[in-house]
């Protein structure tokens, strides 16, 4: 049975999307922080149909992080001369250090997904693609990687309004190309493209987080609230180290001291 055609698409109200927000941001960003002082590692993929609200749920993600300790990658089609090598090449370079987030707007998956669909790759080359994804994405994993891994889907008719929406806004119109009008032809092609993707690549301890994103407000929440939950598996917030002894002297001796 397909994943996707069976998703349902809940809603949530903009009160209750504004009183959750900020105590969600708040946790990420303690999460950030204890990621940093334990010198551990994560990345976040995002992938997605078309207009499902990726690049929102990222600016909600990292509102209130320290921008020292993350980066995002907004990944587009390959340079002339990352396209002479392999397509996963460029993306070990990006790969965070001890103690950093790395996010993905979109990813290595592309192999799989636009490469697929639009026949820039060959089925030969998309089929042996899940198998390279996996080992790549174990080796991460092996090393102590945290992968979270989300998946942001709207339906046919969102997809349509949304981009009817961008079409009317002139501030907006920028954001609707010729590329996403042919995604919008190809949704039915893209969707078993997805479908294979979220069964062939769902992995112990990386698998993919469905997110039913009609609705932003439900899709933003849910985005934060699933990449809280699969942090905390491996950084605890009570671990961090209390100031030392020598640290809390001096602060009472240079700054509280006479107030």
């Amino acid at each position: 049975m397909d994943l996707l055609s069976q998703l349902s698409f809940p809603s949530l109200s903009d009160k209750d999307y504004d009183k959750q927000l900020p105590a969600l941001q708040r946790q990420l960003a303690r999460l950030q922080v204890s990621l940093f002082l334990q010198k551990k590692r994560a990345l976040i993929v995002l992938e997605g149909t078309d207009a499902a609200g990726k690049g929102g749920a990222i600016r909600r993600m990292i509102q209130s992080m320290d921008p020292r300790g993350y980066r995002v990658y907004p990944i587009g089609p390959p340079s002339e001369s990352e396209a002479e090598r392999h397509y996963q090449q460029r993306f070990w370079r990006r790969i965070p250090k001890n103690g950093q987030l790395a996010i993905f707007d979109r990813s290595w998956y592309g192999r799989v997904l636009a490469e697929r669909v639009k026949n820039l790759a060959t089925e030969q080359e998309w089929q042996r693609a899940y198998r390279e994804i996996n080992n790549f994405e174990g080796l991460l994993f092996d090393d102590g990687i945290i992968i979270i891994k989300l998946f942001l889907h709207i339906s046919k008719e969102e997809q349509r309004e949304r981009f009817i929406h961008r079409w009317k806004n002139p501030d907006k119109q920028w954001k609707l190309t010729l590329e996403d009008l042919e995604a919008h032809n190809l949704y039915s092609d893209y969707a078993e493209a997805f479908e294979d993707m979220l069964k062939k690549t769902s992995v112990e301890g990386r698998e993919w987080q469905v997110i039913p994103a009609n609705n932003k407000n439900y899709a933003r929440i849910c985005a934060l609230s699933k990449t809280i939950e699969q942090l905390s598996k491996t950084i605890s917030l009570d671990s961090v180290e209390k100031p030392s002894k020598e640290l809390s002297e001096r602060v009472n001796k240079l700054l509280l001291t006479n107030i």
